[in-house]
């Protein structure tokens, strides 16, 4: 068997530390007067597109401040889930394959990974644009897809 898991809904969201980072890197681009933060789109994976276009125009690496900023705050806004990381275990030593999938960029999502004590036991992590589909192309046919704890324990 093979399970997609959802990362923000199942293991851990990376919404509010997504949040405050934006609001971090607000304070720090007041500077450049026609880049407002603020009119990052919802998504984080469009979000993503239109800081690598802001990167062009002076904002640097903006993956590299996020990691950063994941690396020092993460504790604060993820905590490893006894049960969740039991699921995965159990599931680990049955033989699944175990992949998770988020919205968010790539070094977000491998900070809150490690924070969780969730990055051993998957085999991928999927993120941004389409991460779902590229995640069910990799673990295979018949990979059952979960969106909720639920769910995960169901699996064990």
């Amino acid at each position: 068997m093979a399970a997609a898991i959802d990362l923000d809904a199942v293991l851990g969201d990376t919404r509010a530390l997504w949040s405050d980072w934006l609001a971090d890197i607000a304070r720090k681009f007041r500077t450049i007067a026609e880049l407002d933060v603020a009119e990052l789109p919802d998504d984080r994976a469009a979000a993503a597109a239109t800081l690598d276009r802001w990167a062009e125009r002076g904002i640097g690496d903006w993956r590299t401040a996020l990691e950063r900023f994941a690396e020092d705050c993460a504790p604060v806004y993820l905590r490893p889930d006894p049960g969740m990381n039991a699921a995965l275990r159990a599931l680990q030593a049955a033989g699944s394959r175990l992949g998770a999938f988020t919205d968010a960029p790539e070094p977000l999502a491998r900070v809150a990974a490690a924070q969780l004590g969730v990055a051993r036991r998957l085999e991928a992590i999927e993120v941004g644009e389409g991460a779902l589909e590229r995640l069910l192309a990799t673990l295979g046919p018949g990979t059952v897809v979960v969106r909720s704890p639920a769910e995960l324990r169901a699996l064990v």
